[in-house]
């Protein structure tokens, strides 16, 4: 019986990501999520409380996978825009559930604020120690990282489309990436010691 309550527990939260995706909170319906994943509506509120909870569920659990999948590298601020580029671009769902998020719940939750507040830290570290440029601010280092790695979604046009509306292909994609990957490195590298 625990095995079924899990996999209709993740059934749901897939089910739920598409819809927020689409829809946002106030658009989405606990009928679609409970037809899609296949189980009683009612689960929903057993599981995970009013529908907003359910949100709230679905943005950790996807910040979480996304953490484990790409994880923040003070040591290699480049190589990590470019791995959420590539996390982002290949799952666009992802980028919609957080513009969603920004719009209907702008506030983080304390979970969102440590972690955000970690990588400030170790940021703030490594300017120290002279391995990041202390030009700009942590946070606002990582504002910007993880702005040019988010950028092509929000572009002018629609994300990552050309100028009739279709997607990039894949050397666009890539050519892309490639410029957010040195535009990380610039932004970030640490100065040259005077007069080298």
């Amino acid at each position: 019986m625990a095995r079924d309550s899990h996999a209709t527990k993740a059934r749901l939260l897939d089910a739920a990501l598409t819809e927020f995706a689409t829809h946002g909170i106030a658009g989405a319906r606990v009928d679609r999520i409970a037809e899609a994943a296949d189980a009683n509506k009612r689960l929903i509120y057993v599981y995970f409380g009013n529908k907003e909870q359910l949100f709230d569920h679905v943005m950790e659990r996807a910040l979480a996978a996304g953490a484990e999948s790409v994880p923040f590298d003070v040591e290699d601020l480049p190589g990590y825009a470019g791995a959420i580029f590539d996390l982002l671009s290949g799952r666009p769902e992802l980028m919609r559930l957080v513009l969603w998020k920004q719009l209907e719940r702008p506030a983080a939750t304390p979970a969102q604020q440590e972690a955000y507040a970690a990588k400030a830290r170790a940021l703030a570290a490594a300017q120290q120690a002279g391995r990041v440029d202390p030009a700009f601010e942590p946070t606002d280092i990582l504002t910007m990282v993880l702005a040019l790695s988010q950028a092509w979604f929000a572009a002018a046009g629609g994300p990552a489309t050309e100028p009739d509306g279709s997607a990039w292909d894949a050397r666009r994609r890539s050519a892309h990436r490639a410029a957010v990957v040195e535009a990380v490195g610039r932004l970030t590298a640490p100065p040259a010691p005077p007069g080298s």
